[in-house]
């Protein structure tokens, strides 16, 4: 298949009458679109399964299986798909029965050519400008990854800038922030960018390390020099010499041993475990916290002099919660990670689902965002992530209550505001929240891109 064959929109059409997928052929019929046809329901349902069609045209009353049936069954597994019902038999108790179930638009048979254009050729061209927003995306998150990480926020951008600068030069360096936040990564980029990125980056987790043992883990120790000591050990400092060690959660560090540590960063030397011998070692040491090391120190925690010491270079990384701009690019990268892991076609995430992902607040940070999308990748049984693929404490996140200083916002931000709840009320359904609120199609998409959770119509629909 061409390259031009695969960008190309599929349409099926659904009719128990061959004239009408006749004419539904003829009229729709171009070169970025391509259409089959079935005349049996269970067919159509197994083609529409098998091929993704992003458009369904489907008439209500068919003798196998009914339109109603059949749009529910196309809605639930492919959310993102625009059904279309057409029927010979027009009521108004359908036509809303229709929308409440999610469809797209309900005409009424018989369907002029020009009516049928114009009305499924919006569409078709909403496909089509998924399908090129989705490469674009890709084509503009190659741009958005730093050594791993993912992001084209101001916070983001200025902690790359800052990575690149310090990175040839550093001996010791401190990074701080959340649980989740990427700590770890900068510390990797920090080492593949600096001169010893062809020694070891060598991690060592305080927290997890018993504190009697701490030393010995740190330093190494010589046989004989406790229970247990029953050969040599090199610790993480010498096994590191010549790269970077890195010092996860610092914080956890014990004061005995954090005075030792700090010889060892001033004179570069350091002496195993009951050995009086001094091990000469050149090694960049990076350390991070999730903890407030000020209010360690305070409390006598954390030794003042260490602190200074590593944070010649300080590194903070910013909360997922305070850069929500990079959402849509860490869920596009997430989404094309897991569906390679997974062997999964995942093309992308519904609006709503977006809309619920950008209103939470992400206390666990990129880690949780990782965790929330790789299950909903894992249980997706269509190729669009929806509402209910991600987890319960999720979709059931409170709406966040609102002080006195909040009430006051842009009269913009109170309308886009407004949209947005109407389309959670009728799950994504569009077209049903243009007829609330009193506009047409084009009009909401167009406030959809300005308030971020979608990329709207092209400008030629806007009205």
């Amino acid at each position: 298949m061409t390259r031009a064959e695969q960008q190309r929109v599929k349409l099926i059409a659904i009719d128990d009458d061959p004239v009408a997928l006749e004419l539904i052929t003829d009229a729709l019929s171009g070169e970025d679109i391509e259409i089959l046809t079935s005349t049996r329901a269970a067919e159509g349902l197994a083609l529409v399964r098998a091929r993704h069609h992003e458009v369904v045209l489907l008439d209500l009353m068919m003798p196998e299986m009914g339109g109603m049936e059949l749009l529910e069954k196309i809605v639930d597994a492919w959310p993102a798909t625009d059904v279309v019902l057409i029927t010979g038999h027009y009521s108004t108790e359908s036509a809303v029965e229709a929308i409440r179930k999610g469809a797209s638009d309900y005409l009424t048979k018989p369907v002029s050519l020009s009516a049928l254009r114009e009305r499924v050729g919006k569409f078709i061209a909403e496909a089509l400008r998924r399908r090129r927003a989705s490469q674009l995306e890709n084509e503009v998150l190659d741009t958005c990854q730093f050594e791993g990480m993912v992001g084209r926020s101001p916070l983001m951008l200025e902690m790359f800038d800052r990575i690149r600068r310090v990175a040839p030069h550093f001996r010791t360096a401190l990074v701080v922030g959340e649980t989740g936040t990427g700590k770890e990564l900068v510390a990797n980029a920090l080492h593949r960018l600096s001169p010893a990125a062809s020694g070891r980056l060598v991690a060592c987790n305080c927290s997890a390390i018993v504190e009697t043992l701490f030393e010995s883990e740190l330093f190494g120790h010589v046989k004989g020099a406790f229970t247990g000591a029953t050969q040599d050990k090199a610790g993480f400092l010498q096994y590191a010499s010549g790269g970077t060690l890195f010092l996860d959660e610092i914080g956890d560090m014990p004061l005995t041993t954090q005075s030792k540590l700090l010889r060892a960063l001033e004179t570069h030397e350091f002496q195993r475990v009951g050995s009086p011998a001094l091990f000469k070692v050149d090694v960049r040491v990076i350390a991070a916290s999730n903890r407030d090391l000020h209010e360690r120190i305070a409390g006598g925690r954390f030794r003042e002099d260490l602190y200074y010491r590593l944070s010649m270079v300080e590194i903070r990384v910013p909360r997922l919660g305070d850069r929500k701009e990079d959402l849509p690019y860490l869920e596009r990268y997430y989404l094309d990670k897991f569906a390679k892991e997974y062997g999964k076609v995942i093309r992308g995430i519904t609006p709503r689902a977006q809309i619920i992902l950008s209103r939470y607040s992400w206390p666990g940070n990129v880690r949780e965002l990782e965790n929330v999308l790789g299950q909903a990748c894992m249980i997706a049984e269509s190729e669009t992530i929806d509402v209910r693929d991600l987890p319960e404490s999720i979709r059931s996140q409170p709406t966040p209550e609102r002080n006195g200083d909040e009430e006051l916002l842009p009269l913009a931000e109170v309308h886009r505001m407004h949209v947005r709840r109407v389309l959670e009320k009728v799950a994504g359904n569009k077209t049903e929240a243009a007829r609330i609120l009193g506009i047409n199609r084009a009009t909401l998409y167009r406030l959809l891109r300005q308030s971020g959770s979608d990329q709207g119509a092209p400008d030629s629909e806007e009205s």
